[in-house]
């Protein structure tokens, strides 16, 4: 049986008019090394959904590939305001989902959204599906679509 989460991503992509691809996967994907290695796939190609808390105390998304190390200094200074990573529970009460299986979309609420610049080099990328175990496939393009994300080097 589906776990809540994935259910509730599976109607986020079904809204955004994105077929099912999601994947369960027999071992963890908690990591963008994990995850790659179960797919066979680059590491670049995993997206990384962060949550950060800005100095208002309000939420802001990073979708960065998975062979990125990002830059807190810089995505600061894109948004404007100091940040930190997001706590667990700020980061489900504003995603939604558990650190480890946060996908790109599909949360509770709106979160502005940086796309890191570097994942242009992909036409079609993975992210978390809700669970530490479920991750999906979607092309770049439309995740840059379906987030309202804008680009930036957040390396």
């Amino acid at each position: 049986m589906a776990s809540k989460s994935v259910a509730r991503f599976r109607r986020a992509l079904e809204s955004a008019g994105l077929p099912d691809t999601i994947v369960t996967l027999e071992d963890s994907a908690r990591t963008a090394r994990e995850a790659a290695a179960a797919l066979d796939c680059e590491v670049g190609q995993i997206v990384k959904s962060l949550v950060f808390t800005d100095s208002a105390d309000e939420p802001l998304l990073v979708l960065a590939a998975g062979d990125v190390r990002v830059s807190e200094e810089r995505v600061a200074a894109l948004h404007g305001r100091g940040i930190a990573m997001g706590p667990a529970p700020f980061v489900r009460e504003h995603a939604g989902y558990a650190i480890g299986g946060v996908p790109p979309f599909g949360h509770e609420c709106l979160l502005p959204t940086l796309i890191d610049r570097s994942l242009e080099r992909w036409e079609t990328v993975w992210g978390a599906a809700g669970t530490p175990h479920t991750v999906f496939s979607i092309a770049r393009v439309e995740l840059e679509r379906v987030t309202g994300g804008r680009y930036a080097d957040v390396g």
